[in-house]
């Protein structure tokens, strides 16, 4: 595991193959998270990870920086075939199945609220709010608040928050007001 600093991760958090984890600077991981860490999983600075969520980064997970994880969220970099042509589960022999496998890519400054659910290969671009159990199976667009089952937009998201971003760096590193 590589780690920045201020990364502050719950001793009841469980984290499989650590040596695949890369995390920046002020990072929270909250209680009861896993993160199977797979073929990786990269989290950026400034992201926060409340309780309950999961990441299963069998394909790769890239979380960028100044990102929000609500509660009870579930990140699938693989899945299963649910359509009965296959096997299914982990004790089954890789042959006998029909695994999806793709990456994740959570962008910049995005927001995800409680209870969402991330299926493999989505991209959610830089400025995305999710609103709470909502289902992301395909790539969101940058700048935009998505909802629902299966998710869409439902209305532009402000990028005011890139001003704020701006601020708060000026002043962490002294540059700025204080």
């Amino acid at each position: 595991m590589i780690k920045g600093k201020n990364v502050k991760i719950s001793d009841r958090a469980v984290i499989y193959n650590p040596d695949n984890l890369i995390i920046g600077d002020n990072v929270r991981i909250d209680d009861f998270c896993i993160l199977s860490c797979g073929e990786g999983l990269k989290i950026g600075s400034n992201v926060h990870v409340a309780p309950y969520t999961a990441f299963f980064a069998g394909a790769g997970i890239v979380i960028d920086d100044f990102v929000g994880i609500s509660a009870h969220c579930a990140f699938y970099s693989t899945s299963d075939d649910y359509t009965g042509h296959s096997l299914t589960n982990p004790t089954v022999p890789d042959k006998y199945k029909n695994v999806t496998k793709a990456p994740i890519h959570i962008g910049r400054h995005v927001l995800i609220g409680h209870a969402v659910t991330v299926m493999p290969g989505v991209t959610i671009g830089e400025g995305v709010s999710i609103g709470a159990h909502s289902f992301i199976t395909k790539d969101c667009v940058a700048w935009a608040i998505y909802a629902g089952c299966p998710a869409k937009i439902r209305a532009p998201r402000s990028q005011m928050i890139l001003q704020l971003e701006k601020q708060y760096l000026e002043e962490r590193d002294g540059r700025g007001r204080v």
